[in-house]
């Protein structure tokens, strides 16, 4: 059976699993994981794959994925990924899913934490692009400045950011306020998810770009 995103969308489980996976990182300290960021995450991989020529139905699977790749989260923080495409496999199959579209949306969740990531197909590389590239301020938790640590202060600073599409590129255009976080902060932190959205366009014939502060970085 051919399931649809929303069908994905408001299936009890599903979201149990989100919500309790998001208590779990706030207890951890993390930030956001719940609703904003996995809808985000759907909307961008869709529209990744729809700018790039990808049809209509590779981009659901994307925005399928994209929703689902953090349920992981309920278990643990730690292999995530895996255990996020493990519980998906029995959700997706459990609805009935096509086998081809689960073993799409399981690969994309699986290989998208960047301590194990490849974009190893066009799903996947667009959930990469689409999780890695949501830097925001109101991912932050509510709590006093002087408690932030630097993932706090590196989403914090952005006051805005834009995912630039086009044949031949994917451009991150971030605003960052450098007295909360300067430059070399954000590379602190997301240089290693930066050198993976270059992968994983490259897996879909593009480049990335990052432009910060109206500077290109990469």
């Amino acid at each position: 059976m051919q399931i649809t995103f929303d069908d994905i969308r408001h299936n009890r489980a599903i979201n149990a699993y989100i919500e309790k996976a998001d208590e779990s990182l706030i207890a951890l300290g993390y930030t956001e994981h719940c609703y904003p960021h996995v809808l985000k995450v759907a909307d961008t991989a869709s529209k990744i794959l729809l700018a790039l020529g990808y049809s209509e139905r590779e981009a659901e699977l994307a925005r399928m994925a994209g929703y689902l790749h953090d349920i992981g989260n309920v278990i643990n923080r730690v292999d995530h990924a895996q255990s996020g495409a493990v519980m998906a496999f029995r959700l997706l199959d459990n609805m009935g899913a096509d086998p081809d579209d689960i073993a799409t949306i399981i690969t994309a969740i699986g290989n998208h934490d960047e301590k194990t990531a490849f974009p190893v197909n066009s799903v996947a590389a667009a959930l990469i692009l689409a999780d890695k590239t949501d830097v925001r301020r109101s991912r932050v938790r509510k709590q006093p400045m002087e408690q932030f640590d630097i993932h706090d202060r590196v989403n914090y600073s952005v006051t805005a950011a834009d995912l630039d599409l086009d044949k031949e590129a994917v451009t991150l255009r971030i605003t960052i306020e450098t007295e909360i976080c300067n430059v070399l902060e954000y590379f602190e932190i997301f240089l290693d998810r930066m050198l993976l959205c270059r992968k994983a366009a490259s897996q879909l014939g593009v480049e990335f770009h990052l432009e910060v502060n109206g500077q290109q970085m990469m």
